[in-house]
């Protein structure tokens, strides 16, 4: 790594599907990046003290500036390699509704669709006794005062069987989601199947020929060129690299005050600072910190709610 804003790292864990999604992106872009890994749950000693505690994962990072939610990660990787097809709002409306429910209903399904013994096992094997308590302790909590209600049991499976179902029928008539190349539809589409096949250590039914086809080119290319990251690292890349020119911002009533931003749905963690800027696409928050200068975390606008801070 050199510290130049270009090079990327990426803050995520292993069996993320949100990290896997923007992992594959990085081997079909040929994007080489560095892997910091995280704990599956907070506190993250390594990463809170750069986003101000923002609660998902992953998160990319260039320089001093930080990429929270895949969407926007996703933008930024269009940015480097030139590649408008891996932009979210590049989905072609026919592809729309299938990548919402991707995203949605059927991600959550994956899980909720499960018996919790089978479920309980498999997290057994991935992280232990302890890591699975508190894993389940953790997200019940996240959970709690979500805005989304996934479906559960038959109902939750049926979710996953329609889908499963209908993405094999719109890729009856091209090699990807985005035509004759793979765009962002595909990297949407892909997460949710690749966590139900790697959480549950099952395959693709044999009668969908076209998502079979189309799973195997999705993770032909890999992850691309991965270079583990010491933690340390990422701090002092932060540290010595100044925060990227802003882009030009848009008038907005809270820009060079303190604000308080989290997501809206769930995960509700808020992260303070200054809004230094807001473009169409995205909030960027100024945070002053003692021991890595000024850092620059960038949010997605949609899906995001943003308030004025609370005063002490």
């Amino acid at each position: 790594m050199t510290g130049d804003n270009r090079d990327w790292i990426l803050h995520h864990y292993e069996e993320s599907p949100y990290a896997e999604k923007i992992r594959l992106m990085f081997g079909h872009a040929g994007i080489p990046w560095s892997s910091v890994l995280s704990p599956p749950m907070p506190p993250r000693p390594n990463l809170d003290p750069l986003t101000g505690g923002y609660r998902r994962i992953p998160v990319a990072q260039t320089g001093a500036a930080f990429f929270c939610d895949s969407a926007l990660s996703a933008l930024e990787i269009d940015s480097a390699s030139d590649r408008r097809e891996l932009r979210p709002d590049s989905v072609a409306d026919d592809r729309s509704e299938l990548v919402a429910r991707a995203q949605g209903d059927v991600f959550f399904s994956i899980i909720t669709s499960e018996p919790p013994l089978k479920i309980l096992g498999a997290l057994l094997g991935k992280f232990g006794v302890r890591q699975t308590y508190r894993f389940f302790k953790d997200r019940s909590g996240m959970m709690k005062n979500a805005t989304i209600k996934p479906p559960s049991g038959k109902r939750a499976g049926a979710v996953v069987e329609s889908f499963f179902k209908d993405l094999d029928e719109q890729l009856a008539a091209s090699d990807f989601l985005s035509g004759d190349g793979v765009g962002y539809a595909d990297f949407a589409a892909i997460h949710p199947v690749k966590f139900k096949l790697d959480l549950m250590g099952t395959e693709l039914p044999e009668n969908l020929v076209n998502l079979r086809r189309w799973y195997d080119a999705m993770l032909q290319p890999g992850h691309g060129a991965r270079t583990e990251l010491a933690p340390g690292e990422a701090f002092d890349i932060a540290r010595d690299a100044e925060p990227r020119e802003l882009p030009p911002s848009e008038t907005h009533e809270l820009l060079q005050q303190q604000v308080s931003i989290a997501p809206a749905d769930y995960g509700m963690v808020p992260v303070t600072g200054e809004l230094v800027a807001a473009t169409p696409e995205r909030f960027i928050i100024g945070r002053q910190t003692e021991g890595y200068g000024t850092l620059h975390v960038h949010f997605p606008r949609q899906g995001y709610a943003l308030k004025p801070a609370q005063s002490s």
